[in-house]
């Protein structure tokens, strides 16, 4: 049960931080629960499917390849992982009427990847234990929510947009793009000091995250100061 709770503590602490940004117009609480859920469950099924296809059709078979460990970062997980949370977002939260501002974009965007963060979070902590929760708690878990967050902001303005499938396309394309550079140097770490790539690429997303939920919050049509 603690390992569990370690697993699921910096879930929720980014949840209550992205919520509580939310300052003009609160969302659905049944509906951010229900995007959490779908993250939570339906992702990790669609992800799966696709780990099971890209398997089949792109093999990798040497672990020091560095062409083969940036496949094995840019397609099979990244752009894997982040089209099964875009699909929900894309298909469930953005049609839906409390979808009505461009920072609706983030904040739902985040809770599919936190739902999906959350069993991901779950596997590999009771797996690794109590050094494996406090690691990912700096790592894994924010950077799934950094690939949120930028997702989240082009999806938001596609809502209102003539270029939704440009948007929406772009946000797709940003977050396989930082959450690949972010394992891609995860892959190659027997390159010595190469791993730092992940920490960098990280700190850029989180910086980008931030000032995209500062645009987003200022731009708001519900704001009235």
């Amino acid at each position: 049960m603690n390992l569990i709770l370690c697993a699921v503590a910096p879930i929720f602490t980014i949840i209550i931080y992205i919520y509580f940004h939310d300052k003009y117009e609160k969302e659905p609480v049944g509906l951010l629960i229900a995007n959490f859920l779908f993250g939570a469950i339906v992702s990790i099924i669609i992800v799966t499917i696709l780990y099971i296809f890209t398997g089949r059709f792109i093999p990798i078979t040497d672990e020091y390849s560095v062409w083969q460990q940036f496949i094995q970062a840019f397609v099979v997980v990244a752009l894997s992982e982040e089209f099964s949370k875009y699909v929900i977002v894309k298909y469930f939260a953005q049609p839906k009427k409390a979808f009505n501002e461009p920072y609706d974009g983030i904040i739902y965007a985040v809770m599919v990847s936190m739902g999906f963060a959350c069993t991901e979070n779950i596997m590999y902590v009771l797996q690794g234990g109590y050094e494996t929760a406090i690691l990912r708690a700096f790592t894994a878990v924010p950077a799934h929510a950094t690939f949120g967050v930028l997702m989240g902001y082009f999806m938001g303005l596609a809502k209102f947009s003539n270029n939704r499938i440009k948007l929406n396309m772009a946000g797709l394309f940003l977050a396989v793009l930082f959450h690949g550079a972010y394992d891609f140097f995860l892959f190659i770490r027997f390159i010595p000091g190469i791993s730092i790539g992940a920490f960098v690429s990280l700190i850029i997303g989180v910086i980008l995250s931030r000032k995209a939920i500062r645009r987003h919050q200022d731009n708001s049509t519900f704001k009235t100061d």
